[in-house]
């Protein structure tokens, strides 16, 4: 059989978490990590990751943990947390409808972009539904809305020990900012007119040194992690709603090249994506062939290689992170 250079390293990596070397260099970066380090080389700007086992055994796997990266559309977790814990204490129900009046359209596949006559009105499933499927804009905008507005869901966030991650602007806001239109609406005849434009093309596909400095909208791997922790293990959520969220992010249909991307066919993920500017993230949880899982965040900033490089990089580290699970032993790291 051909020995793969990625097999070759996972099988030094396992060798090495199972030799007395392992406890020497646990307080150092372990193998797997620096797979993890290498693979983050393959592209410029900066990979941020956090990984662990959600029953805590077993080692974790990070690379820059604790700096910040624009989330991108990876923050709709947490808004639909919020969103989940109000239907939990009987503020909403997944079957309030909620009105999607056009003054919240931003340009995006599904709302904005079918439902074109005035009238509109969704049940909360169906907005979270596509928020986290299709990572629609509007119906974001309009769960943020009813959520109390960004500095609700960073409370929230906040009440659950959670640092390291805060929302401070709806979709509308952040890509009104990063287009520099102010308060502009962004419908789908503008956004037509901005493609044409070349500087605002540079600006939304490639790094700006002052959107990946800015501390808005940012979380942290180990954050982003620690927030898909409590989600799917039940901490944070009702049995109902945790089952709720579970199953729509099991259905996301925006980033089959990212955490999925090099994964065995069959394999479980419930993840969410975020791409905007030079930032390319995925994050999610990944169900092993023995039933166990795992929580991974990977961020990718201040990057001008093309798209499908980044998530050539995020589907490597994922394959990495998943098959090193396989071959771990599992007492809990010290």
């Amino acid at each position: 059989m051909k020995m793969t250079s990625r097999t070759l390293s996972l099988c030094v990596a396992a060798v090495l978490a199972l030799s007395p070397l392992a406890a020497f260099s646990a307080s150092r970066t372990s193998p797997v990590e620096t797979e993890v380090a290498r693979l983050a080389t393959l592209i410029d700007g900066k990979v941020g990751v956090s990984a662990w086992r959600l029953d805590g055994k077993g080692e974790q796997v990070h690379l820059n943990p604790d700096e910040g990266f624009p989330m991108a559309s990876t923050f709709k977790v947490a808004v639909a947390a919020v969103i989940l814990s109000k239907v939990d204490a009987g503020e909403l129900a997944l079957t309030t409808m909620v009105p999607v009046p056009k003054s919240f359209y931003v340009d995006s596949e599904v709302i904005a972009d079918r439902f074109i006559h005035d009238g509109v009105s969704l049940s909360v499933h169906n907005l979270l539904e596509v928020m986290l499927t299709q990572s629609d804009n509007t119906a974001t905008d309009v769960l943020v809305a009813q959520a109390g507005g960004p500095a609700a869901v960073t409370a929230w966030l906040r009440a659950h020990g959670i640092e390291g991650q805060r929302l401070d602007r709806n979709t509308r806001q952040l890509l009104s900012d990063i287009f520099g239109l102010g308060d502009e609406p962004l419908t789908k005849e503008r956004v037509a007119e901005l493609t044409l434009d070349p500087e605002v093309v540079k600006r939304t596909k490639s790094g700006s040194e002052a959107f990946d400095k800015d501390p808005r909208d940012t979380s942290t791997p180990r954050a982003m992690s620690t927030l898909l922790t409590q989600l799917f293990t039940g901490k944070a959520l009702s049995p109902a709603s945790t089952e709720v969220l579970v199953q729509i992010m099991e259905r996301c249909r925006t980033c089959s090249a990212r955490l999925r991307g090099s994964l065995p066919p069959g394999t479980k993920v419930a993840d969410k994506s975020g791409t905007v500017a030079g930032t390319v993230n995925d994050v999610g949880v990944v169900t092993l062939p023995d039933g166990n899982q795992f929580a991974i965040s990977v961020f990718v900033k201040a990057s001008n290689a093309p798209r499908s490089e980044r998530e050539r990089v995020i589907a490597e580290i994922a394959r990495t992170v998943r098959d090193f699970y396989l071959l771990q032993p599992t007492a809990a790291r010290k």
